[in-house]
């Protein structure tokens, strides 16, 4: 599985919020002013579609577009590769960063306690 681009990942995150989508619904749900033109993001979809992130199915010469990969199978690839690239590969090492840096509630520490036990 190929990493994605910061916009070709957005449209994803949009595509996995929406199931299937007109290029025109995709626009509609980016949180940007201007918006961005239509055939930049035609152009993004179909870029994912030759990644084999996306499908479609053509009604005419408009196009409804889906998710191939699905959203928990692509936050693994990158996990992984932010494990990978920042932690060693060492879960010690991301859990000590988590505890350390995103300053984790009572609760948070519990239910991770827990996990681990």
């Amino acid at each position: 599985m190929e990493e994605l681009t910061r916009t070709e990942e957005r449209i994803m995150q949009t595509l996995w919020q929406l199931g299937t989508a007109f290029v025109k619904d995709i626009i509609e749900h980016i949180d940007e002013e201007p918006k961005p033109p239509y055939n930049t993001i035609s152009s993004v979809v179909r870029i994912l579609e030759k990644k084999k992130y996306v499908g479609y199915k053509a009604y005419g010469k408009t196009y409804e577009y889906f998710p191939i990969v699905s959203k928990a199978a692509y936050a693994k690839l990158t996990f992984k590769k932010v494990l990978n690239s920042y932690f060693d590969n060492s879960a010690t090492s991301l859990m000590s960063f988590l505890v350390k840096e995103e300053q984790l509630s009572e609760e948070e520490l519990a239910a991770l306690r827990k996990i681990i036990m």
